[in-house]
């Protein structure tokens, strides 16, 4: 037999929510922390003057950071490499994946501009010997180099190797290794945060019938449907 869920009711659950108490520090510096991670170094500054919540990091290396993902997310690897090198060098001596992936990156450019020739020189001189070392960045190269097998790149099986997205995925794994390096998370707190009122809501809809925020962006509160 099912057993029936409790009802709350609008009153009730705002009573709840309002029996809690949060700091403004600590929303301020739940935003703080995206704006830094997230890379938006004009924001964070203005909202460090607004409400004196002091950063994590020094918001100077955010624009450093940041150049370094556009130069990826603009092809130009070998320049975020040497971005990268001037940040930290530890960072990429310390990640051989890391390394392995802006090589590969760099390599998808040139095969992206149609040079085959010094493509295939480029895979055999600096990524052939670390797929010697690995078997996983083996595999990885024989995908890439397999674009070069295929006059019309639509038709070949790891096209996807071309797409702006593979871009923004480098871009995204070298943002993260930099913040580590710099000994911050390498993913802002607020969509955990955020993650984690849905499961908490999807496990309380077992159990209760109550208003949902059904809306992240709004924060609103909806009745519950009967």
């Amino acid at each position: 037999m099912a057993t029936s869920k409790k009802m709350i009711t609008r009153e009730e659950w705002e009573k709840k929510l309002n029996a809690v108490k949060l700091r403004k520090e600590d929303m301020n510096t739940l935003v703080m922390n995206f704006l830094v991670t997230e890379g938006y170094v004009e924001a964070a500054e203005k909202f460090q003057r607004e409400s004196g919540t002091k950063p994590e990091i020094d918001l100077a290396t955010i624009t450093d950071r940041m150049a370094v993902k556009k130069a990826v997310q603009n092809g130009n690897v070998e320049d975020a490499i040497e971005k990268v090198n001037d940040l930290n060098p530890e960072i990429l001596d310390t990640n051989p994946e890391l390394f392995f992936h802006l090589q590969q990156q760099r390599l998808i450019e040139l095969i992206r501009q149609g040079k085959t020739d010094e493509a295939l020189e480029f895979a055999q001189e600096e990524l052939a010997p670390r797929g010697e070392e690995n078997q996983a960045f083996l595999e990885e190269l024989e995908k890439t180099v397999a674009l070069l097998v295929f006059d019309d790149a639509s038709t070949c099986p790891v096209k996807e190797l071309l797409d702006l997205s593979h871009r923004l995925k480098t871009a995204s794994e070298v943002n993260a290794a930099i913040l580590t390096s710099q000994s911050h998370e390498k993913d802002p707190k607020l969509p955990s945060l955020l993650k984690m009122l849905i499961w908490a809501q999807n496990q309380l809809d077992e159990k209760a019938v109550y208003p949902h925020i059904n809306d992240l962006s709004t924060g609103q509160l909806e009745d519950p449907s009967e």
